[in-house]
């Protein structure tokens, strides 16, 4: 299998991250249930990941940053305790756009035909009602990359929070929590950080403290008929995932060795970026450069934009979506995601609300020969196709 969808998920993981979880499954009792190894195990797990969590996107307190079982469930909860007007984009995953069209009252900004966001339309949808402005970091349908500092800047003057969806960016870009000014910060473990499916968080700034959307449970406070507010138990509520977290941990480990760079302040100044992102960026711009000149593609997003994530979206003229990338895999062996992505504002944006797009995302696990795989394989679709 050549595996281009890691926009989805990362595969393959490092093969340490299976290892810390086969560990932890014989090794990790119930968290804070208990003062015997097993029940400290686990509860050491959830500290070590928690302040690997804070190094990695500069969180001011490590107790602030709370494990959820997703981006979309850390979105939720962010989301669901804004109470005023939310001012987002059309570039927006559902997992942002269904709870913000849940609370009611929003303003979404519209981007250009390459799905670009200015800036100053961004400031100006901002209004004496807007609380929150809740934005990606990066397209996971494009890779446009959002820039969250000058965001944080502008909420920081405006005075309301900013609650970033870094799904898409986690463990790929430089994120400063706090020189961007962030108030939630909501990742995903299974994607660039290399952690297991079911893992992913919240990472809260001082000046905001967002009501839970689940009780229960907390090994702590147990005679209160109220859950504790103290964090992280105030958004932890129940057991929590030590085993899935025990893996995002080495994930997170084997990320922070090709970022050292950016802890050491010696990152490219251009990008800030590790080079787990340089890696991926080559192949996708080396895609990009091969396939924008095959007459029947076309291409979307800003694909010459100085830093994007390593995600590529496309079409092969008179085939649906769908079609080419069923094709691809049946015939090459290429593992690529078509239709919505779950993006569907962005979808209407570039024209392709009826078409969908097949989506190409590099690792730096994939090689450049896989990327030539692809380019012929879409050369050879679209000339099957022409006959």
């Amino acid at each position: 299998m050549i595996y281009f969808d890691n926009a989805a998920t990362t595969m393959p993981k490092p093969p340490q991250v299976a290892e810390e979880i086969a560990n932890a499954l014989n090794t990790c009792g119930n968290p804070s249930r208990g003062s015997y190894d097993a029940s400290l195990n686990g509860l050491r797990t959830l500290m070590k990941a928690r302040f690997a969590v804070a190094k990695l996107f500069n969180v001011k307190n490590a107790m602030d940053v709370a494990f959820t079982q997703n981006a979309t469930a850390a979105l939720n909860i962010a989301i669901s305790s804004v109470k005023g007007n939310i001012v987002t984009t059309c570039a927006e995953h559902n997992s942002v756009l269904r709870p913000v069209y849940r609370h009611g009252n929003f303003t979404v900004v519209q981007n250009d035909k390459l799905g670009r966001l200015d800036l100053n339309k961004l400031q100006d949808a901002i209004t004496s009602e807007t609380e929150a402005v809740v934005t990606c970091h990066a397209s996971n349908l494009v890779g446009n990359v959002y820039d969250i500092y000058a965001i944080g800047e502008i909420c920081k003057k405006e005075g309301v929070r900013f609650i970033a969806d870094c799904a898409q960016t986690a463990g790929l870009l430089a994120i400063d929590m706090q020189k961007a000014n962030i108030s939630a910060l909501c990742f995903s473990g299974h994607k660039s950080l290399y952690g297991p499916q079911g893992t992913g968080g919240i990472c809260l700034g001082q000046d905001f403290k967002p009501q839970p959307l689940v009780i229960g449970g907390s090994g702590s406070e147990s005679f209160s008929p109220t859950h504790p507010d103290l964090m992280p138990d105030a958004l932890e509520a129940g057991t929590q995932n030590a085993h899935g977290i025990a893996g995002l941990l080495a994930g997170i480990t084997y990320v922070e060795k090709f970022n050292e760079k950016i802890f050491t302040g010696k990152a490219n100044k251009q990008n800030n970026s590790s080079s787990l992102f340089d890696d991926a960026d080559i192949l996708a711009r080396n895609f990009i450069k091969q396939v924008e000149c095959i007459d029947g593609v076309t291409l979307y997003g800003d694909v010459g934009a100085s830093v994007r994530t390593p995600v590529v979206a496309l079409n092969l003229d008179g085939i649906d979506s769908g079609d080419a990338a069923d094709m691809l895999w049946q015939e090459y062996g290429i593992a690529v995601r078509a239709g919505a992505h779950c993006a569907p504002l962005m979808h209407k944006t570039l024209g392709t609300q009826r078409t969908g797009a097949v989506r190409f995302s590099f690792s730096h696990f994939n090689k450049q020969e896989e990327v030539d795989t692809a380019v012929r394989g879409i050369k050879r679709i679209l000339l099957k196709r022409g006959k």
